[in-house]
């Protein structure tokens, strides 16, 4: 088995859930895998991909678990988003009023991290993505994310944040226009999972999409998702 499949066991260490509950889940055709030999094979990118898709329908205790997958070198109560974000990676506005240019933008704003090394292949994963189910969430906030890990197009994982002056029609479950755009390119499975569920916390904190739309500028904004994310993990 290689190190883009899992077991049920490899599974359920990612996701810090029982084996039990997720062979469950696979039988009732819930998570998206294979049987090979009779047992459940599952690729990391499609977890990815389902985890996405799914992020309304996880609790906070499980979005927590998904933020702890471990790693022996690296701490798990980091200041995770703020790391991969900056002020540099910031626009408000984000000079966008379509969905097609919300993504242009978003990948431009990204280049500024110095990060992004082959934009039009990111633009592109992005793009594919968005055609096979809309990122937009409840709430006007949307996570625009390649549909897997492209460590070959970035130096490193990166985040760029972006308010439209308006909200636009971006394919939200409740039909409701966004204006708050995340764009989240990473490296690798474990970064990827971890930030989706970091941002899915963050915005179901009270008041804080709220706090977005009333920053002024780059620097207020970056300053509101640091310090929320600060709280976030203080709280814990």
């Amino acid at each position: 088995m290689n190190s883009e499949t899992l077991d049920l066991e490899g599974l359920a260490r990612w996701l810090r859930k029982d084996v039990r509950e997720l062979s469950k889940w696979a039988d009732r055709g819930r998570l998206p895998g294979r049987k090979v030999g009779g047992q459940w094979r599952f690729s990391r990118s499609e977890i990815g991909q389902w985890i996405s898709t799914q992020l309304p329908e996880f609790s906070d205790a499980e979005l927590q678990a998904m933020e702890q997958v471990p790693a022996a070198s690296e701490p798990v109560s980091d200041l995770l988003l703020s790391q991969l974000l900056s002020e540099a990676t910031i626009a408000i506005p984000l000079p966008a009023t379509t969905r097609s240019s919300v993504l242009r933008e978003l990948v431009k704003l990204a280049e500024q991290s110095w990060q992004i090394y082959d934009p039009e292949a990111i633009l592109r994963a992005i793009q594919e993505r968005e055609a096979q189910g809309s990122t937009a969430m409840e709430g006007g906030w949307a996570v625009p994310h390649p549909y897997q890990p492209n460590p070959s197009a970035l130096g490193d994982s990166v985040v760029a944040f972006g308010r439209t002056l308006s909200p636009i029609p971006f394919g939200a479950a409740d039909r409701q226009p966004t204006d708050l755009f995340f764009l989240v390119c990473c490296t690798d499975h474990r970064t990827h999972v971890r930030t989706l569920a970091r941002l899915a916390r963050l915005a179901r904190t009270p008041g804080f999409l709220d706090s977005l739309r009333e920053a002024t500028d780059a620097h207020e904004a970056y300053s509101r998702i640091r310090q929320q994310e600060e709280q976030l993990l203080a709280s814990e």
